[in-house]
């Protein structure tokens, strides 16, 4: 029998144009004095732009711009993010994280390690957080990787790429306003509006897909399919909205269900050579017919009419090492393969076809 996961929701959500007008209220319920100090966590590209001007910034406040092109996050920038803040700060009010997927997960990251001790590596995993962390807000700035409404923050380790991952880990509160991703350039736009119709296609096609994900999963590929395929297909005001609330509708999809083939594969190339996620997603997603048929085909039907590249003959500069230490962090995901396989997988994926999957790439 089939034991459903309990999971926790973002506990507030406003959305609409013009929402982050909001954020400075909904945070003032949190200053209960004026030492009390937010953490805003922001993505790089926005530093000297308009939306720089328009965080509720108070006196006291830090703001971190920090640049997550090319590499995602890792464990020892969250340790250091951690330490010297709470050196010459002591500990905030909140984190605010302030852009796409990976700023989102720094900052639900940072929320978890203000309060438990050691490094990040010691809670890669399911449940391994042993407190909760302070209070923290997502505003997305680009729409596809559902980390606004995750109850993982992805990091990459010496040893592992893999999440924090528990109930404390989700947001407290998110903003979501389509007026901020209206900049997003084409190919990174595409890149990560396909994480979202990648989840879908994994969570609703594995052993853990239920009527709950498959109602928000084929909801989220119907506004995919509208975003990037539609008579009005591509970047868009209309598609912004829609792109952001598929984002959303992805996120809970896969977070009661599971992804899959793809993000496995995904993971150890991301872990070797620093490949964005989103990216690393299309590279591959591209290359996996065998599992996903109907998916893959309207996905090359999406990359047509929408003109983006999606570089191939990659593992032609790989070495044999690298290809096997990909295998390594792809085969020790056995919650992805417990979804996309069964639970008999080992029986059904080995090494070898793990390595001819990458390099046909």
């Amino acid at each position: 029998m089939q034991m459903f996961k309990n999971f926790k929701s973002v506990s507030k959500t406003v959305y609409g144009k013009g929402s982050f007008q909001q954020l400075d209220s909904i945070l003032a319920e949190r200053r209960q004095s004026d030492k009390d100090f937010m953490v805003f966590i922001v993505d790089h590209y926005f530093k000297g732009k308009d939306l720089e001007k328009r965080i509720p910034q108070h006196p006291q406040d830090v703001v971190l711009f920090i640049d997550v092109d090319p590499h995602e996050p890792t464990t020892e920038q969250i340790d250091e993010l951690r330490d010297g803040i709470l050196q010459s700060k002591g500990l905030p009010a909140g984190v605010i994280g302030i852009g796409g997927g990976s700023i989102l997960d720094i900052a639900k990251a940072a929320a978890l390690m203000f309060t438990n001790e050691g490094s990040s590596t010691l809670y890669q995993g399911l449940n391994l957080i042993k407190k909760p962390g302070i209070y923290h807000v997502g505003v997305p700035t680009i729409s596809g990787t559902g980390a606004e409404v995750s109850m993982t923050a992805v990091l990459t380790g010496p040893e592992k790429k893999l999440g924090l991952k528990c109930d404390w880990t989700v947001f407290d509160q998110i903003v979501l306003d389509p007026e901020l991703i209206g900049s997003v350039p084409r190919n990174q736009w595409f890149y990560t509006g396909m994480d979202t119709y990648i989840h879908c296609v994994e969570s609703m096609t594995g052993y853990l897909k239920n009527t709950f994900s498959e109602a928000y999963g084929y909801k989220s590929i119907d506004l995919c399919r509208e975003v990037f395929l539609g008579k009005n297909h591509g970047q868009n005001p209309e598609n912004d909205e829609k792109l952001m609330v598929a984002s959303y509708f992805g996120g809970l999809s896969l977070t009661y269900s599971e992804v899959g083939v793809c993000h496995a594969l995904s993971y150890g190339m991301s872990y070797v050579f620093g490949t964005r996620h989103c990216l690393a997603n299309c590279i591959i997603f591209d290359q996996l017919e065998e599992y996903y048929p109907e998916g893959v085909k309207e996905f090359r039907e999406m990359v047509k009419v929408n003109q983006i590249d999606i570089p191939k003959n990659l593992s032609k500069q790989w070495t044999e090492a690298e290809v096997e230490k990909m295998t390594d962090v792809t085969l020790a995901l056995h919650h992805m393969w417990n979804h996309a396989l069964g639970t008999d997988w080992k029986n059904i994926i080995t090494r070898e076809k793990i390595k001819s999957l990458y390099y046909q790439m």
